[in-house]
């Protein structure tokens, strides 16, 4: 299939239209996908490929902003081309849209902003460009000295896949091979051992307490002991009582450390 343009006129700056790829193998689809990116008020040019090949050649031409794109196609699939795209300097955003819900952990950790399961929702797509165009106007601003970007892990239940903010998570409980990830309305089973967690999400105030639990360091207000150990109390929610979450004993001097620390450098900085 040879790839098509759909133009508009495009405006400069982070509020202009957006310029998108829609790439998928089945014309049908594509076309759907094409219709309902038109639709939106925010996507101005839309270009489409029907294959990985030419999604590329349209791609190292530059000015695209987004990818919306098909996982399962002949040849190189959706997941080894946003593979390919992890390495271009400047990756355009990539949102998943496939009929195969079994694929979003692999999608997570590509970075895709989305992932979307057909038959496509006109909301849920809608939602899908939004974060584009936030992510967009983030970029655009002037970053906070030492800030750390949000991230987003998707969670399939059901059939259904829900983002979570990484910055909606108070704390992380272990569980087996997975970790479930507890927001302040309720809690998400994900894929992903809480070792990887504690990793990646150090930088973001993540700190592990216990070998069962991660916790949100912004959101700690205190600790207490309890018998002959210590638990450390999260922030209440209403008239809810505070989460109090075990600490082990080689975690509670980096524990004490770091709140102690962070007061006294809050402090020293003004």
């Amino acid at each position: 299939m040879n790839d098509t343009d759909d133009m508009a006129p495009r405006a400069s700056g982070s509020d202009a239209p957006l310029t998108v790829l829609a790439v998928d193998d089945e014309k049908p689809a594509l076309d759907e996908l094409a219709f309902l990116l038109r639709a939106q008020d925010a996507v101005g040019e839309i270009r489409t490929a029907g294959e990985a090949t030419t999604a590329l050649r349209i791609l190292r031409d530059g000015n695209i902003d987004a990818v919306f794109l098909d996982i399962n196609m002949p040849g190189l699939d959706g997941l080894e081309l946003a593979g390919i795209l992890s390495n271009f300097a400047s990756p355009p955003p990539v949102v998943f849209v496939t009929a195969h819900d079994d694929r979003a952990v692999d999608a997570f950790d590509l970075g895709a902003v989305d992932y979307l399961l057909k038959p496509l929702r006109e909301e849920r797509l809608a939602e899908s460009v939004r974060r584009i165009v936030e992510g967009r106007r983030r970029r655009k601003e002037p970053a906070a000295a030492g800030a750390v970007s949000d991230e987003v892990i998707p969670v399939e239940l059901g059939g259904v896949t829900t983002l979570v903010h990484r910055s909606s998570v108070e704390w992380v409980e272990a569980d087996g091979d997975y970790a479930r990830l507890h927001t302040a309305d309720r809690s998400h089973l994900v894929r992903i051992p809480i070792s990887a967690l504690e990793a990646r999400w150090a930088e973001a105030g993540f700190l592990r307490v216990h070998r069962s639990y991660l916790v949100s360091l912004p959101l700690v207000t205190g600790i207490r002991t309890v018998g002959n150990g210590l638990v450390v109390c999260l922030r209440p929610h209403g008239d809810l009582p505070p989460v109090e979450l075990p600490v082990s004993r080689r975690h509670t001097r980096i524990l004490k450390d770091r709140l102690v620390r962070a007061p006294k450098q809050s402090w020293t900085a003004r």
